[in-house]
């Protein structure tokens, strides 16, 4: 056999993405590339990695064998290139990060000075949604996760951040007067949610019972941005993260309604596993955000205050 680290690391972003054409994104590569290293990685085993259903790409048992395999060889040669950087007396290593969808607009900013200080230092931050965060802590696979809502059944020491708040928007060309009754919203202003298990569905949720407030038409969604996009096109109006719609409010495609109970507030918490014993790198991350958070957020989110 005569395959290449190069092969090993492609074949190994393919299986964890599942598609040859997201893996070239990841890795900064054209498809044809990608597919050509397949290809030539392929041609070392007799038995297929892969296989093609209809159009959708499907890695076989013994492609995932392989997969894991090649993870264990790269962590092993990542692994040799940060205990290097570690003599030479620099930080090295992997900071791991999952972050629920709404933080990122809030995590690159609290990473970005740390990162630049730390050349030897590689970030694997996964934005998903907030089962799957929670799922990454339980597993142990991160050295941190970015919620608003604390997971209850978890032991995890935090870090606050900063403040979430919590607004009711609508596209004022589309909705002129939002009228919020005592028992309902207007039943030509439909309401869109986030799916079930997010934390914005939740804070949401908790904002219409405590307010014992009646919704007609329900729109839901699966992401923040697809949320904020209807919102702007006058699909219906939606309880939103401030963070995430700074430049629709300035451009004035979004507006905050106020409302008896609104906004609704909570904060951006970095957790992890009370048990877990952190690297020198997650270790150096805290005392990082501990000297500089102030400063970050007077930078970078002065403009909360404005609303």
């Amino acid at each position: 056999m005569n395959y290449t680290l190069h092969q090993l690391r492609i074949f190994s972003k393919i299986v964890e993405l599942q598609s040859v054409t997201k893996a070239s994104e990841a890795l900064y590569l054209t498809q044809p590339a990608v597919s050509i290293q397949l290809k030539n990685f392929q041609e070392q085993f007799p038995i297929p990695l892969t296989e093609v259903v209809g159009r959708k790409l499907f890695i076989t048992d013994f492609g995932k064998e392989i997969a894991l395999s090649a993870e264990r060889i790269l962590a092993e040669l990542d692994g040799i290139n940060y205990r290097m950087q570690s003599f030479k007396g620099k930080l090295a290593g992997r900071l791991k990060i999952s972050v629920v969808s709404t933080g990122k607009y809030v995590m690159p900013y609290f990473l970005s000075g740390f990162m630049k200080a730390n050349s030897g230092v590689d970030l694997v931050m996964d934005v998903t949604n907030k089962s799957r965060v929670v799922e990454s802590l339980e597993e142990n696979e991160v050295d941190f996760a970015l919620v608003s809502v604390l997971p209850q059944h978890l032991k995890l020491n935090k870090a606050s951040l900063m403040k979430n708040v919590l607004y009711l928007v609508a596209n004022p060309n589309h909705y002129k007067k939002i009228l919020l009754s005592k028992k309902m919203f207007v039943k030509d202003t439909p309401l869109i949610f986030r799916e079930p298990g997010s934390a914005t569905r939740a804070a949401m949720e908790g904002y219409l019972q405590k307010s014992e407030m009646k919704v007609g038409k329900r729109i839901e969604l699966t992401s923040n941005e697809a949320v904020k996009q209807a919102v702007i096109a006058g699909l219906g109006c939606s309880v939103m993260p401030l963070i995430g719609i700074k430049n629709e409010l300035k451009e004035g495609s979004l507006k905050i309604f106020p409302k008896r109970d609104l906004p609704i507030q909570t904060t951006w918490n970095l957790v992890w596993l009370a048990s877990k014993k952190l690297s020198p790198v997650a270790t150096a991350f805290l005392d990082y955000l501990e000297e500089e958070k102030n400063q970050i957020i007077q930078n970078e989110f002065d403009w909360f205050e404005k609303y």
